[in-house]
């Protein structure tokens, strides 16, 4: 056979075995339709992640968040700094559940959008991802903060270093028109153990944390701003109570019926809290048909 022939044979072949390789790989992730949307959140397929659109953000005003009044002038304050092109940190909010962490970041977008502030959500488990995402929004006329909600880490997690390095501690500076908001009920993002403790050591009159706790301390320490939010007390829930009510339209919404069944419902819920004030309203406002 001649050689031609041959190598003809095996060229085709190899784009017999190439056609079928192909068939088996992961699409390519389509590219961001930057105008489609304000909001995107990260999603994989297979190996390989994408952007999604949010077609229906989660609209919240700073008008809706009640009894936090300090810690929504300083998020306010450095988002601000941030849309204006200045200076500003990461962001990271802990403390008590329900107390309005993740809704004071949802209210940035609401507040700055028209202002070119877009929000893409990752989930703690792609976070490996972050330098690809990174990569994706550097050189953008848009100011992105990358939202990722309550988070915690284990001892070793391949994302727990994927943010370290994000946040400060690679070699590539990160991009101006990116900034990462995360809420945590962890002021430290990971457990902490007595056990840890032991390890501490004085040194004169000074206490220097052991090699697990400063591991720890690592990665907070990379926000530059820390928020701490802190449990409601009876009157302030009510106050979120009442601002729900009325929200939906409810007459009578600081009586004292209203009053004791909204206590009935935290009870029931062993919290007393800002999420807990919204189910509330809204169970009451559909028990009195009365919806906005």
């Amino acid at each position: 056979m001649p050689d031609s022939l041959q190598l003809e044979r095996l060229l085709h072949r190899a784009e017999v075995v190439l056609g079928r390789l192909e068939a088996c790989l992961p699409p390519v992730p389509p590219l961001p339709d930057w105008q489609s949307a304000i909001a995107w959140r990260w999603r994989r397929s297979r190996t390989c992640g994408y952007l999604q659109a949010i077609k229906h953000p989660h609209w919240i005003t700073l008008d809706d968040l009640d009894c936090i009044d300090e810690q929504k002038a300083r998020v306010l304050a450095n988002t601000r700094q941030f849309v204006a092109r200045k200076p500003a940190n990461n962001v990271l909010l802990t403390g008590a559940r329900g107390s309005g962490k993740s809704s004071l970041v949802k209210a940035m977008l609401h507040k700055f959008s028209g202002k070119g502030l877009r929000l893409i959500e990752v989930d703690k488990e792609d976070m490996v991802d972050l330098p690809d995402i990174v990569d994706l929004l550097a050189g953008r006329q848009e100011r992105f903060i990358i939202f990722c909600d309550d988070l915690s880490f284990a001892a070793g997690e391949s994302s727990f270093k994927a943010l370290k390095s994000v946040l400060d501690g690679s070699l590539a500076a990160a991009p101006d028109n990116v900034l990462i908001y995360a809420t945590s009920n962890r002021r430290h993002l990971m457990p902490e153990y007595f056990s840890e403790n032991m390890e501490s050591q004085r040194v004169g009159d000074e206490i220097h944390p052991g090699e697990a706790m400063e591991e720890k301390i690592s990665l907070s320490e990379r926000f530059g701003l820390w928020i701490s939010f802190y449990p409601f007390d009876q009157e302030a829930y009510l106050t979120i109570v009442e601002h729900w009510l009325k929200h939906f339209g409810i007459s009578g919404h600081n009586s004292e019926n209203v009053r004791r069944e909204a206590l009935n419902w935290a009870l029931a819920r062993g919290a007393r809290n800002g999420r807990v004030a919204w189910q509330f309203a809204k169970d009451w406002s559909a028990q009195h048909h009365k919806k906005k």
